[in-house]
């Protein structure tokens, strides 16, 4: 996810430091069901006290003073196992290490990997499979992206268009809710997007409008939105925070940035607000989803399993919307109140199969590189 919301995470961070969900971190005893008996692969029962796994994460990973870093400690008082954290720099970075050390991997368990990578792990065989008991609390729509139980879906989120509600009222002008609306004269110079590139949300962009329009119109589309004057940046930072109108005083009313972004400024907002000031077009949101899993090779298999199924774990996944900002992969923890009120779930995310990304990611960014920036 993003995977993703590095910038997000960063405030969620601090955050965390002022005393965070104290609804979700109250308790850091671990249920008994929490670590599962099949992390044991023959059955027999084998002391984990005293082993150490290096959890891979890319570099947006909260490191220390949170709840998400709370709660991985109560998994090491609980089991004794110990827990390292390395980061493997962004998602592709990341992923790109792993393919190469496919079979005597960096680390022991992967966190973050998301679905427009999956595949590239999948082909090279770098995750040992595991079919972890507690993912029967995820949905099947998450599951069914790795029926080979390769790796474990751990949380989504959407990346779509936002929009500064106020600019759009002190106008009397509607904001967009299609892709075929920007390219309107009414929405003409106003849309700043990320390079595919250089960047996941830009990349989740691009596929929503090849899972919109298809192999035989996503081109044109890109080429009548390059004509209405879509502005590209490199990163999803310089777009939120330097070029949109709400977050940084810029000239762009309309971003590219996440169904989550919302309920972040409310929640950090100077002074408190009830209100959301941005809004979500539903109709753009590309669902991201994040996956964890045993990296082949591991030195560590039993104490990996075991920590795959605590990353599930309703302990765990509570700390995931205020730390990182995205939806929990297990369904049965409660969201916080600033999710339920001001974020957007959309009812039928745009998707495109991990398999088909992989091989057609290159060509399409190249092709698109060709027509916007050509």
């Amino acid at each position: 996810m993003r995977r993703t919301i590095a910038a997000l995470a960063a405030a969620a961070m601090v955050l965390a430091a002022c005393g965070g969900d104290d609804d979700t971190a109250d308790d850091d005893t671990i249920s008994d069901d929490t670590i599962s008996d099949d992390t044991i692969s023959d059955g027999d029962t084998v002391d984990l006290a005293g082993r150490t796994v290096t959890l891979l994460t890319y570099d947006s990973f909260p490191v220390i003073d949170t709840s998400m870093n709370e709660a991985l400690d109560a998994f090491t008082a609980e089991t004794g196992i110990t827990i390292e954290l390395l980061s493997g720099g962004d998602t592709g970075a990341m992923v790109s290490k792993a393919v190469l050390t496919s079979g005597n991997p960096e680390g022991d368990v992967m966190w973050g990997i998301d679905n427009t990578f999956l595949s590239r792990a999948l082909a090279a065989d770098v995750f040992e499979p595991y079919d972890s008991p507690a993912a029967a609390a995820i949905p099947s729509e998450l599951t069914d992206l790795v029926p080979d139980h390769e790796a474990t879906p751990v949380d989504f989120g959407d990346v779509c268009i936002n929009y500064d509600i106020a600019w759009f009222d002190e106008r009397d002008l509607a904001p967009p809710t299609t892709f075929d609306d920007l390219l309107g004269d009414d929405y003409a110079d106003l849309l700043v997007v990320q390079n595919p590139a250089t960047s996941s949300p830009g990349l989740a962009f691009l596929l929503a409008t090849i899972a919109t329009y298809g192999d035989d119109g996503w081109a044109d589309y890109w080429s009548a939105l390059r004509a209405n004057g879509v502005e590209v940046v490199e990163g999803w930072s310089e777009a939120y925070y330097e070029r949109f109108t709400w977050a940084g005083g810029g000239p762009k009313p309309l971003v590219v940035s996440y169904g989550s972004s919302p309920p972040a400024e409310v929640i950090f907002a100077d002074p408190p607000r009830d209100d959301a000031p941005t809004g979500v077009i539903e109709a753009t949101c590309f669902r991201q989803v994040e996956f964890a899993g045993v990296l082949r090779g591991t030195g560590e298999p039993e104490a990996a399993r075991a920590l795959v199924d605590f990353l599930v774990s309703e302990r765990f996944q509570a700390e995931l919307p205020l730390n990182v900002f995205v939806y929990p992969a297990n369904a049965d923890v409660d969201l916080p109140a600033e999710f339920v009120e001001h974020a957007l779930v959309p009812d039928d995310p745009l998707t495109v199969e991990p398999g088909r990304i992989e091989e057609h990611r290159s060509a399409w960014i190249d092709e698109w590189t060709d027509i916007v920036l050509g």
